[in-house]
C-alpha cells in the first residue's frame, strides 16, 4: 500500500513480556498502512529478542497471564531520538512497572508529549505517562481499571472503559483498556498523524473464516487491520454462533530460522465470532480470508465452508489464504492454475491442487487470489489485500 518509503515514522518502546497484541496489532498494521515502525527496549539492541504475554480472561477474576511469541527489536534505544518520529506507542503489560522507572523511557514520553507528538498507551502502560508528568492539567485518560487511582494521583481525569472498545483521545494522548480496543486506536492514531483512508473504506467488508486453533496473529492481525482502515470485518465459523470464542495457537516461528523447524505451539488468547454462520451472505462481502494455524483442519471438514469459499471465487470477491490456510482454497479448487505464495508445509498440497509455487514468494496475487506464508510476512499480505480492496492510506 502507497509509496515505497514510508510517509511517517512511529516509535514503539517494548519490553519483557509486553502484552502480545498490544505490541504486534500496531506493529504489523501500521506498516501495512505505509507506516514505518521502529521498535527498541532499554538495554536491547536490534536483533535482540523479547518474550511476549498473552493476557486474557479465563476462569478468575484477574486476566491469565501466558508466554507469547519472541518479538524482535529494529532499532537502538539509546540512540533513538524523539524528533525523528511522528507517534509514539507503549503496549501494555508489566513491562511498563520498571520503564516507569527509567529515566530515559520518561525523557522520551515527555519530549513527545512537549511536541505535541500523539502517544498511545494501552492497558498498564499509562503509567509510563503517570511518571513523567504528562497527564498533569487534567488530561483525560483510560486504562486497566487497577490504574484508577494511578491516573488520578499523576493530575489526569480517568474515563471508564466502557465499553472494552473504548478509545480516549485528549491533548494528544491517545488510551484504551487494552487490545480490545484496537481498531479504535489504529483509527484514531491514523487520523492523529495526518492519514486518511481513500478508497471508500466504510462500504467494503472482509469475512474471515475461523475455527479453534486458528493462529493467533494470523487471525487477530488483519481482522484489527482491516476494522482500523474502517472496513467492517466478520468473523464465522460453521460450529460457533454469533458471540462464541475460538481458542487461538501461538505458532512461534524463528523468524530467519531454518523452515524445516517444526514452531513450537502454546494457546493464544480467545477470537470472537461476530456472525451467525447462516448469516453469512457472499454478496455482503468484498473479500474472504482464511488465516492458518490448525483450524484449517477443522474448517475443510465441513462441506458449508468449501462451498462458500467457491461461491465467493465464482461470484468475482477476493478469496485470500495465510499459511495452512490454503487448504480449504485446495479443498475449493481455487489453486488450479494459479501461483502462489507457501510456506513449506502447505508445498506438496498446493501442487497436488494444480497450484504453482513461487520461490522465494512471500505474499503473492494472482488475479482475485492472494496468498501468503505465514504471519511473520502480514504487513506484506495485508498491503496486497488493500491493494486488491482499491483502499490505501494518504497522508
Amino acid at each position: 500500500m502507497g509509496s515505497s518509503e514510508p510517509w511517517r515514522s512511529v516509535l514503539m518502546i517494548c519490553g519483557e513480556y509486553m502484552e502480545d497484541y498490544e505490541a504486534i496489532v500496531p506493529f504489523h498494521a501500521l506498516q501495512s498502512y505505509g507506516v514505518r515502525v521502529h521498535c527498541v527496549a532499554p538495554g536491547r539492541l536490534p536483533g535482540d529478542s523479547l518474550i511476549t504475554a498473552v493476557h486474557e480472561f479465563t476462569t478468575y477474576e484477574l486476566y491469565t497471564e501466558t508466554e507469547g511469541h519472541h518479538f524482535t527489536l529494529n532499532a537502538d534505544f539509546s540512540a533513538t531520538r524523539s524528533d525523528a518520529y511522528d507517534a509514539l506507542v507503549i503496549p501494555g503489560g508489566r513491562f511498563t512497572e520498571p520503564l516507569a522507572s527509567d529515566p530515559r523511557a520518561l525523557a522520551l514520553a515527555s519530549e513527545f508529549a512537549r511536541a505535541a507528538k500523539p502517544v498511545v498507551v494501552t492497558c498498564h502502560s499509562q503509567v509510563v505517562l503517570a511518571a513523567a508528568g504528562v497527564l498533569k492539567g487534567g488530561t483525560r485518560c483510560t486504562a486497566f481499571p487497577s490504574l484508577k487511582r494511578v491516573v488520578g494521583l499523576a493530575g489526569g481525569v480517568w474515563v471508564e472503559p466502557s465499553p472494552v472498545s473504548l478509545c480516549v483521545s485528549d491533548r494528544r494522548v491517545i488510551s484504551a483498556i487494552g487490545w480490545p480496543a484496537h481498531v479504535n486506536v489504529l483509527r484514531e492514531l491514523v487520523g492523529s498523524i495526518g492519514g486518511r483512508v481513500v478508497g471508500g473504506a466504510d462500504k467494503k467488508a472482509v469475512l474471515f473464516l475461523v475455527g479453534d486453533y486458528v493462529e493467533d496473529y494470523e487471525a487477530n492481525v488483519p481482522f484489527q487491520a482491516v476494522g482500523g482502515l474502517g472496513c467492517t470485518a466478520d468473523a464465522a465459523c460453521p460450529s460457533k454462533g454469533k458471540g462464541g470464542r475460538c481458542i487461538t495457537a501461538v505458532h512461534d516461528i524463528d523468524v530467519g530460522g531454518d523452515p524445516r523447524k517444526v514452531c513450537a505451539e502454546r494457546h493464544g488468547h480467545y477470537f470472537s465470532i461476530t456472525k451467525d454462520w447462516g448469516d453469512v451472505r457472499v454478496l455482503d462481502y468484498d473479500a474472504l480470508v482464511v488465516p492458518g494455524g490448525r483450524s484449517p483442519e477443522l474448517l475443510v471438514g465441513h462441506d458449508e465452508v468449501v462451498r462458500l469459499a467457491r461461491e465467493f471465487s465464482e461470484n468475482g470477491k477476493v478469496v485470500a489464504g495465510i499459511g495452512q490456510g490454503l487448504l480449504v482454497l485446495a479443498a475449493a479448487g481455487l489453486l488450479e492454475g494459479k501461483k502462489c505464495a507457501s510456506n513449506l508445509a502447505m508445498k506438496p498440497i498446493v501442487k497436488l491442487a494444480g497450484g504453482e509455487v513461487v520461490e522465494p514468494a512471500e505474499s503473492f496475487t494472482d488475479a482475485k487470489l492472494l496468498t501468503a506464508t505465514g504471519w511473520p510476512v502480514l504487513p506484506r499480505f495485508l498491503a496486497d489485500l488493500f491493494d486488491l480492496l482499491e483502499l490505501r492510506v494518504a497522508f
